[in-house]
């Protein structure tokens, strides 16, 4: 009996997972290289596995594309007074689908996009108490409208949940 009520447990929590795809047919449509030019703001806070807001900041971006390549240009301002900057380069691959590279991601970021939804999947090297933590960040954004948009992303090591980041995100007129 417990083998058979393991198996549904296992069968239930697979079936509830959301896909990309789900969000096909959402709108508006997101255009990664659209709502990221020019100069944006994003308001966030970092939330422990205990669901505990640790770390608030603001995030100061600057975006331009020339061809099919963007530059994402991040300036951060936390709670506690300190700061860092990312610099991402993103690779429109095609309508759907994008590249990321920035200095403190390992390797490459994947995102893709469906309907109003980006998803990305990327590892950030995260310095906590000087140390250096590869970190597995998946990022799911969902575009309100042509002005905002809201990032949720779920940090995990190990497949073991150590929080998640929300933020909004929104374009300066």
């Amino acid at each position: 009996m417990k083998c058979f009520s393991l198996f549904i447990i296992i069968l239930f929590a697979c079936s509830c997972s959301t896909s990309i795809n789900d969000y096909k047919n959402e709108k508006p449509v997101l255009k990664l290289d659209n709502f990221f030019s020019g100069k944006l703001i994003a308001h966030g806070f970092f939330k422990d596995r205990n669901n505990k807001v640790t770390k608030r900041f603001i995030v100061n971006m600057n975006a331009s594309w020339k061809d099919n390549i963007g530059t994402l240009d991040e300036d951060f301002l936390y709670s506690d007074g300190s700061k860092s900057k990312r610099v991402w380069t993103l690779t429109k691959v095609n309508e759907t689908e994008y590249i990321g590279e920035a200095p403190d991601v390992i390797g490459k970021a994947k995102g893709v996009i469906s309907g109003n939804t980006l998803l990305w999947n990327y590892v950030l090297k995260l310095e906590v108490d000087k140390k250096i933590y590869e970190v597995t960040f998946e990022d799911w954004m969902y575009l309100i409208d042509d002005s905002n948009l809201m990032n949720q992303s779920y940090m995990s090591k190990f497949n073991i949940n150590l929080g998640q980041v929300v933020l909004n995100i929104q374009k300066i007129k």
